[in-house]
C-alpha cells in the first residue's frame, strides 16, 4: 500500500504561482510513475503532468510552459510548480502514484482556486 498526502493548495489571483507537494509513504519502493490530475466542478478528472521513475516528464498542452513537475526520490515527494495561473486552472488537484505492478494510488485531493 502507498499513502499520498498533498499540500500547498489555496486561493490565488490570476498570474500568481503555487507549488503543490505530494509526500508518499508506505510501500514506496514499488512506485514507478507519479503524477498530478485535476478535476474541475462538473468536469471529468484529467491528467495534468506525470514523471517517471527515470525522470521523464509529460504535460497536458494547456499547462506546458507554465507548470513543472519534479520528483525528490530522497524525500519520496513529487512537486508541481504552477506559474502564471489562470482561472481555468481552478480545480481539485490529485496526486497519483502507479506501482510497478500497475496499481494506482490516489491522494485525497487539494483545492486550487484562481480568481481573475
Amino acid at each position: 500500500q502507498v499513502q499520498l498526502v498533498e499540500s500547498g493548495g489555496g486561493s490565488v489571483q490570476a498570474g500568481e504561482s503555487l507549488t503543490l507537494s505530494c509526500a508518499a509513504s508506505g510501500s514506496i519502493s514499488g512506485i514507478n510513475a507519479m503524477g498530478w490530475y485535476r478535476q474541475a466542478p462538473g468536469k471529468q478528472r484529467e491528467s495534468v503532468a506525470a514523471i517517471s521513475s527515470a525522470g521523464y516528464t509529460s504535460y497536458r498542452d494547456s499547462v506546458k510552459g507554465r507548470f513543472t513537475i519534479s520528483r525528490d526520490n530522497a524525500k519520496n515527494t513529487v512537486y508541481l510548480r504552477m506559474n502564471d495561473l489562470k482561472p481555468e486552472d481552478t480545480a481539485v488537484y490529485f496526486c497519483n502514484a502507479v506501482s510497478r505492478l500497475g496499481v494506482s494510488y490516489w491522494g485525497q485531493g487539494i483545492r486550487v482556486t484562481v480568481s481573475s
